[in-house]
């Protein structure tokens, strides 16, 4: 049973965790496509929060060994409500508990919403370390814009990558959401147009999803809503594939573009199933066995940490199956791709025909054609190597 083992990706040792995700679940209102564990604050308690945060990680290293860390990721939520202020400190307070360090290098992620990202926010981030901002764009267009709910204007967005770029920020990302109801007014071409007209240095496409829970799942529910069909979604996948390749941009993984040197190393981990650390409300952690999340509510984190608790909600330990089934999509994911095995040569010939995927030394390596197909054919490789 263990043939289908690609020892780049599974490692069944324990080892400390290389890579810090930090959960800030603050929000001025949630987006319609919104389904994470956020805490919606006109007011954000930001001491409370950093004091938690402290007090967890001070939890989690007296039981676990944890770094050197090679990534911190600040994401939610909106970290950047925080404040210029209240995020310098949070990654003071992250660097100030006993045992943790980071290399050299490091790369220190910030996600934030282009109406929070002014000169002296971002200068002040940079001055606590930050080596990254992750801006959450969506759109540039007013109409889709306002049908998500989001608090920012196409001119916010370009005045935000001015302002990262003018305090020293040289790894700006960029998201962006495709597949929008056709109901809904939206322009692509000028969308992705205007993305590149701000000079990015990566970019993530992320195809809307309806969440139950969301507020699109309950329109949904109602017969509110008209999702774009299928033929849409691939059309605008693959017409931004071909705009930002041809634009210099490496399609490495899925939805994320990057221009040379600028993949996301944080992301890439989780790809790779390397162990990380999850900190704060709904935060995952990943040791290199179990898998284990954090209660998703910040009332109920908050208050287990207060009380000395280690916030667990809940853990597993993967099947023999399911590591197999998450060996096989995770690495079908990215341009590394898969080790072939020779059991798998019928079904990848035929992808190979299809024009699905290449196989280049020795690794299956989807094409955007094959990425549309991700589920499916993740699924049938693990079919074939479970038997």
């Amino acid at each position: 049973m263990s043939s289908y083992v690609d020892s780049r990706f599974v490692d069944v040792t324990v080892t400390p965790a290389r890579h810090l995700y930090v959960h800030v679940p603050f929000c001025t209102r949630r987006c319609t496509y919104c389904d994470f564990a956020i805490a919606v604050r006109r007011v954000v308690p930001v001491d409370d929060y950093i004091r938690a945060v402290g007090t967890e990680l001070e939890i989690c290293t007296r039981s676990e060994e944890v770094g050197p860390l090679e990534s911190i990721y600040l994401g939610g939520g909106t970290p950047s409500k925080l404040g210029p202020d209240g995020v310098s400190r949070l990654l003071d307070r992250v660097r100030g508990v006993a045992g943790v360090e980071l290399v050299s290098e490091a790369e220190l992620t910030i996600e934030a919403n282009p109406e929070d990202v002014t000169f002296d926010a971002a200068r002040a981030w940079r001055a606590a370390g930050a080596t990254r901002l992750s801006v959450g764009v969506q759109s540039f267009g007013g109409p889709a814009l306002a049908w998500m709910h989001r608090t920012h204007n196409g001119e916010g967005a370009r005045r935000a990558m001015d302002a990262a770029r003018a305090a020293g920020f040289t790894n700006v990302s960029v998201d962006l959401i495709f597949a929008l109801p056709p109901d809904i007014e939206r322009d692509w071409e000028s969308d992705l147009e205007e993305a590149l007209s701000m000079g990015p240095d990566h970019l993530s496409l992320y195809g809307l999803t309806v969440e139950p829970h969301s507020s699109l799942g309950k329109w949904r529910a109602r017969g509110e809503l008209r999702e774009a069909p299928e033929e849409r979604y691939a059309e605008e996948f693959l017409f931004a594939q071909k705009t930002l390749v041809s634009a210099g941009f490496e399609h490495y993984e899925v939805s994320n573009f990057a221009r040379a040197g600028r993949r996301s190393r944080h992301n890439s981990a989780y790809w790779e199933r390397v162990p990380y650390l999850g900190i704060g409300p709904s935060a995952h952690s990943f040791d290199g066995v179990t898998r284990r999340w954090n209660e998703r509510e910040y009332e109920r984190w908050k208050h287990r940490v207060q009380g000395g608790e280690w916030p667990v909600a809940g853990s597993e330990q993967l099947s023999r199956g399911n590591e197999l089934a998450e060996v096989v999509y995770l690495a079908l994911r990215t341009t590394v791709g898969l080790a072939t095995l020779p059991t798998d040569r019928t079904m990848v010939d035929q992808w190979v025909a299809e024009r699905w995927a290449h196989v280049r030394g020795g690794r299956i390596q989807l094409t955007a054609e094959g990425w549309l197909r991700l589920d499916s054919l993740a699924a049938a490789l693990t079919d074939l190597r479970s038997r």
